[in-house]
């Protein structure tokens, strides 16, 4: 077995949860913490399978809240840990993350969406965005990158290593159960191969020396005495992410200069929003596309710019509006007229989206 987990390139086939295992090891991860649930098992599987031949460790615990708390102990340790989870084990995984925000705590979280609310399906949704944006008590302060395919996954997964430990805010990757199951291609490589430099990560507790003698202290904290104490917390933690967000922010749109309709789809949807403009743009209609890659932080003023053109906007999700809270609130002010096409739990055709832009 060669040292590096993967040298070179390689062109391979396989599932989403798969993907996320090897991108972990590519991005140089020292632990997973996990709990199983459906759709995001096969990812504690395959790196159960890959991790000991590259040194690496993994540990079960008794629930997700467990698995969301021992993920941050890893990382205030030094080690660059992660966990994976979806649906229910998601809403248990939003006190940890909390906490992790107001600790600043570099904390990597795979989510693969499934139905809600509740246990629901195992299957598929795009019912966790509320959740994973803005979830636990506080102010949201994480970020959340909406993957489309398994090479996304790949991608973003090395990318959420390098954005937490930067960054010091907890980062999501929000997959769905349709990518963590099905098969396809993509091209995994070693990072720094590609010129793309790891972030190293280092101990927040234990380090060496004594604290206030050849060291700062470190103050890590999530409990206030006082209101006062607590608000200016908050506004320092406001102040480093917003001054973050634009080097995080990420976007792609596609023919929105001319466009009369602009469709806003986020993750694996963004598929079939797509191919309904390519559609329709061979039959004379002219239709773009705008997709957020970060949910949080939104691309807002990009949003804005690519429909301003437009005289209506599509908003297409499998969710039952989660998606159009932000774009309503990030558009707010203008005047363009707004249709939806919203099916929760449900997978998008392209077809579904040309008739409802056809009327």
């Amino acid at each position: 077995m060669s040292q590096k987990p993967i040298q070179g390139e390689k062109k391979v086939f396989m599932t989403g949860n798969e993907v996320c295992a090897w991108a972990a090891l590519a991005a140089k991860a020292d632990i997973m913490y996990g709990y199983p649930i459906t759709p995001q098992n096969e990812i504690m599987h395959y790196w159960t399978r890959l991790a000991p031949k590259f040194g690496k460790k993994f540990l079960q615990t008794e629930d997700e809240i467990s698995a969301g708390f021992t993920t941050l102990g890893g990382a205030l340790a030094g080690k660059k840990s992660f966990s994976a989870t979806a649906g229910p084990g998601n809403t248990l995984f939003q006190e940890p993350m909390s906490m992790a925000e107001m600790m600043r705590i570099p904390s990597v979280v795979i989510i693969q969406q499934r139905g809600g609310p509740s246990t629901a399906t195992v299957i598929y949704s795009q019912q966790e965005v509320t959740m994973t944006t803005f979830g636990g008590n506080g102010e949201g302060f994480r970020v959340v990158y909406s993957t489309s395919s398994h090479q996304e996954l790949f991608d973003y997964t090395i990318k959420a290593f390098n954005t937490a430990w930067k960054y010091r805010f907890p980062t999501f990757v929000l997959g769905d159960g349709y990518q963590a199951k099905m098969r396809e291609s993509l091209t995994i490589y070693d990072p720094e191969e590609r010129g793309i430099e790891l972030v190293d990560p280092e101990p927040i507790l234990g380090k060496e020396g004594m604290p206030g003698v050849d060291r700062p202290a470190v103050h890590a904290r999530n409990t206030y005495n006082t209101e006062e104490e607590l608000y200016n917390v908050v506004m320092e933690l406001a102040r480093d992410f917003e001054k973050a967000a634009p080097e995080i922010v990420e976007y792609k749109e596609y023919n929105c200069e001319d466009a009369d309709v602009v469709i806003i789809a986020h993750g694996v949807v963004t598929r079939a929003a797509q191919a309904a403009m390519e559609q329709l743009r061979k039959e004379g209609i002219k239709v773009g596309h705008f997709r957020p890659i970060t949910l949080r932080p939104f691309p807002v003023e990009e949003m804005r710019a690519a429909v301003k053109n437009a005289k209506k906007i599509l908003v297409v999700e499998s969710s039952y509006g989660q998606l159009l809270k932000q774009v309503k609130e990030y558009l707010y002010g203008m005047t363009i007229e707004l249709d939806t096409l919203l099916k929760p739990g449900v997978g998008i055709t392209s077809d579904e989206i040309v008739k409802q832009i056809k009327g």
